[in-house]
């Protein structure tokens, strides 16, 4: 009785098994964001999964049903493909090192020429009078490598499962528990589940894939966008930033625009190297960030040349201005010890009619007046300084 209810139940079983992994084949087939190698894995898997659930089933059905010879193959293909399938999964992981995978390939190859064997013994399978199979001596044997080959699973899971955030772990480790549930209760209930639970992971790492990928790719078009938007000199937003920002500014009543340029820099390369220009822009940058940061933001639009988009009212426009002096007066560097700024302001209103362009030219054209004072207040030419 308990083998005709197994196999009414493990029948329809199998059919679902082998759906599911038609649906999963036919999605990694139509999805374009998995490389052919990755899909030739995929299918791969997929189909031993399938062979080693299609031998199961025939031993199952067949018992005492044909003859010795072709039922003991059967049960050889059974024995050969099981542990196969669930050593399959490793290769649908990233490997940092091959040590596993040749691990459970040695232990594969190992049972490939015990269960050869095991075709002229009964070490594996043994047959009463009704030509019916049982547990031969050594199936032990099987078992220790099948076990084997889960744990090396384990192992790969958790390599694998370094490369995330310790939050997006979680999901990984549960895929694998699930497999090693559903195995461990057909081994030590013979319920036969092991299949459906494998399928089932199969499916998940799919979703699980697919999910990461997705995740990595959206930050490295994170890390992308801020290569591009950030000057890389600085660490502060670019011309790209500036242009980019422009079109979606709250260009209201407090809008501020400040235009900042260092005083010097031609003479400092010339005289001290770029080396101490460089530091002189960045030591520039930090000093306008630490001002202007809590008002707006900053970005470097040329070698030395500064832009601030703030929301500030007009009466603090000239405390903050005061303020960017005393702290560029109080800057000193390894290279350079002064730093001198020209800064100058426009506001929407002191200028309601102005757009932002006309805003901005505003501003740059009060800081070259104040640039050009500062040049002749030190009797310096500006075009060689």
């Amino acid at each position: 009785m308990l083998v005709l209810s197994m196999k009414l139940y493990y029948t329809p079983l199998v059919i679902l098994v082998w759906l599911a992994l038609l649906v999963l084949s036919i999605l990694v087939f139509e999805n374009n964001r998995i490389r052919k190698e990755r899909k030739g894995v995929l299918f791969l898997t997929y189909a031993v999964v399938a062979l080693a659930a299609l031998a199961e089933w025939l031993g199952l059905m067949l018992n005492g049903k044909v003859s010795t010879g072709l039922l003991k193959f059967i049960k050889f293909m059974d024995y050969i493909l099981t542990p196969v399938a669930g050593g399959m999964i490793v290769l649908q992981f990233k490997k940092e090192t091959k040590i596993i995978e040749r691990s459970i390939f040695g232990v594969l190859a190992v049972n490939f020429i015990f269960q050869f064997i095991s075709l002229f013994t009964n070490w594996m399978v043994k047959f009463n009078d009704e030509n019916k199979y049982e547990h031969g001596s050594l199936y032990i044997l099987y078992i220790i490598m099948y076990f084997l080959v889960i744990i090396l699973t384990i192992i790969e899971f958790g390599l694998f499962g370094r490369n995330f955030r310790k939050k997006n772990r979680l999901s990984l480790y549960s895929i694998l528990t699930f497999v090693v549930i559903g195995v461990t209760l057909q081994m030590v209930t013979d319920v036969r589940v092991a299949y459906v639970a494998l399928t089932i992971a199969l499916a998940f790492l799919f979703i699980h894939h697919s999910e990461f990928s997705q995740l990595s790719a959206d930050d490295k078009i994170e890390e992308q966008k801020i290569l591009i938007t950030i000057d890389p000199l600085t660490g502060i937003s670019n011309r790209y930033s500036y242009e980019q920002d422009l079109s979606g500014i709250d260009y209201n009543d407090d809008f501020v625009v400040f235009s900042v340029d260092i005083n010097g820099l031609k003479r400092t390369n010339d005289n001290f190297g770029h080396k101490a220009g460089d530091e002189l822009i960045m030591g520039t940058a930090e000093t306008i960030t630490s001002v202007f940061g809590k008002y707006g933001k900053c970005y470097r639009t040329g070698g030395d040349e500064f832009i601030v988009l703030a929301h500030v009212s007009n009466d603090k426009i000239e405390d903050i201005l005061h303020e960017l002096t005393k702290k560029a007066d109080r800057w000193s560097g390894k290279e350079v010890k002064e730093l001198s700024l020209s800064a100058g302001a426009a506001s929407k209103k002191e200028f309601p009619d102005y757009t932002i362009d006309e805003l901005v030219g505003e501003a740059d054209q009060r800081m070259y007046k104040i640039k050009s004072e500062y040049y002749l207040s030190h009797h310096l030419d500006r075009r060689t300084h």
